[in-house]
């Protein structure tokens, strides 16, 4: 009887110490991804800011000049993306070598991805040398054509130092020291402001370039940001403890065709992902102007939106990388859904703001003056609204496709794109919008439900292999 008196209070004492416990871990995880991830984020808003101020200067020579350019980036975007694509797997294999303590893994991985970036670079040089005649075959106007292959030609100088950039990038991240790109890329955004307005034109001696300057003042930015992350790499602790650069002759076949097989889906994905935004601008093209300009001012703003959800899944493809590393089955269930759940909190901050601001927001991009700019901003105010619904699901999935490539599983998140995005939510938009006649509200509800699809997929994925993983360490 004494026993059964006993043994009651000690069990329950047992099992709020496992619950202080657990809330203790969830506590240590948030605070840690917190840390990982505000470098990262601030430094993806900082680049789209260099990208705002490019545009703001171009958009001084008049609007073929700005037209050109928007073409030249998407061109030069579809092949650049497929290339960090590739690339985007060193951080969790970093990672994951990082967490399991294993030095001579982190130099292979640094190594063969700068390797890699240099062979990524040819295809991607030699796409943008071929822009303008891509841009013909597509039926763009010759001279919005010719216009953008001269900043095509600039661009394509930059391709090797961005590319080896973000190589240096994940290495850091993977180590848990973001700080210094961030560093690094808050100091190039005058530079590059003060480069893109000398070399546009021509101040102080130097010739007018005009597109060709505004790219070449990117391409030298990108050779100045690649040069200050590889002294922080080389000369700087605890970057330098790890001697990347080691043995950097010796190409590492095996890692290499590893990075292949893990990056190729990543890099489909991130196209289809972005070739279905494209085809929503081209249904809306299809409604009407109006609608196209809604249309824009939407993606643009769940295009800032994503950068935080995007920094944070670094972030999240990083720490279970560390706990798979580790080998703690728990770790990595705890390390991603606590990266989900904090881009869902924050997304969701977001989504009452643009839908609080959305008039506010029209009347930022649009001009009242300008013929019939009020129907424009009442659409896009009305468009905001439905928008606003795809910022939560969005941040939730590409936070949940990190801590998948945290566990180097691709392929089949490459099947719920096709999906989810393409099957259902692009059918949707286009029977919604054009059939049914909702316009480009239409369209935008068969992405945001398409989104919320690919979403849940990709967490129930996550959920289930970061399961397994927990099952597998507890027996």
């Amino acid at each position: 009887m004494n026993k059964m008196f006993e043994t009651r209070p000690t069990s329950a004492l047992r099992q709020g110490a496992t619950k202080r416990a657990a809330g203790q871990q969830l506590t240590i995880e948030l605070s840690e991804t917190v840390k990982l991830a505000w470098p990262m984020v601030l430094t993806q808003l900082a680049q789209v800011a260099m990208m705002t101020t490019d545009l703001a200067f171009i958009g001084r020579l008049g609007p073929e000049a700005l037209a050109a350019a928007a073409l030249g980036v998407t061109l030069y975007l579809v092949s650049f993306t497929f290339g960090a694509g590739l690339l985007a797997p060193i951080a969790p294999l970093t990672a994951q070598a990082y967490g399991a303590g294993n030095l001579a893994m982190v130099q292979r991985a640094v190594r063969t991805g700068l390797w890699a970036a240099l062979m990524l670079s040819f295809p991607i040089i030699a796409f943008a040398f071929g822009g303008e005649q891509i841009l013909l075959a597509f039926g763009q106007a010759p001279d919005a054509a010719r216009l953008a292959q001269q900043y095509l030609f600039g661009l394509a100088l930059g391709v090797v130092p961005a590319l080896w950039l973000q190589v240096i990038r994940n290495f850091m991240s993977a180590v848990n020291r973001p700080e210094p790109i961030l560093w690094i890329t808050l100091a190039a955004i005058p530079l590059n402001a003060l480069l893109v307005y000398l070399l546009v034109y021509g101040k102080f001696g130097l010739p007018r370039l005009e597109l060709f300057g505004a790219a070449l003042a990117s391409t030298l930015v990108n050779c100045a940001m690649f040069l200050a992350g590889l002294w922080f790499a080389t000369m700087r602790r605890p970057f330098r403890d790890y001697y990347v650069l080691a043995d950097l002759w010796q190409l590492d076949w095996p890692f290499l065709r590893q990075l292949i097989v893990i990056g190729t889906p990543v890099s489909i994905a991130s196209l289809m992902q972005y070739g279905v935004l494209s085809a929503a601008a081209l249904l809306a093209g299809l409604i009407s102007t109006s609608a196209l300009a809604a249309h824009q001012i939407a993606l643009q703003i769940t295009v800032i939106t994503s950068m935080i959800a995007f920094g944070i899944s670094m972030a999240a493809a990083v720490r279970v990388g560390h706990a798979l590393g580790r080998n703690d089955g728990p770790g990595i269930q705890r390390a991603g859904l606590v990266a989900i759940l904090l881009g869902s909190l924050i997304a969701a901050l977001l989504t009452l703001a643009v839908i609080l601001a959305r008039l506010e927001i029209a009347e930022l991009f649009l001009d009242k003056s300008v013929g019939d700019a009020d129907a424009t901003i009442g659409l896009t105010a009305e468009l905001l609204i439905v928008a606003a619904s795809f910022l939560v699901p969005d941040a939730a999935q590409s936070i949940a496709a990190g801590g998948l490539r945290g566990l180097k599983d691709t392929r089949v998140p490459l099947l719920f794109v096709g999906i989810a995005y393409w099957l259902i939510g692009f059918s949707l938009g286009y029977v919604l919008g054009l059939k049914i006649g909702l316009g480009a509200i239409g369209i935008w509800i068969g992405l945001s439900i398409g989104t919320t699809i690919y979403a849940g997929l990709l967490v129930l994925r996550f959920q289930l292999l970061a399961s397994r993983r927990a099952f597998k360490a507890a027996t």
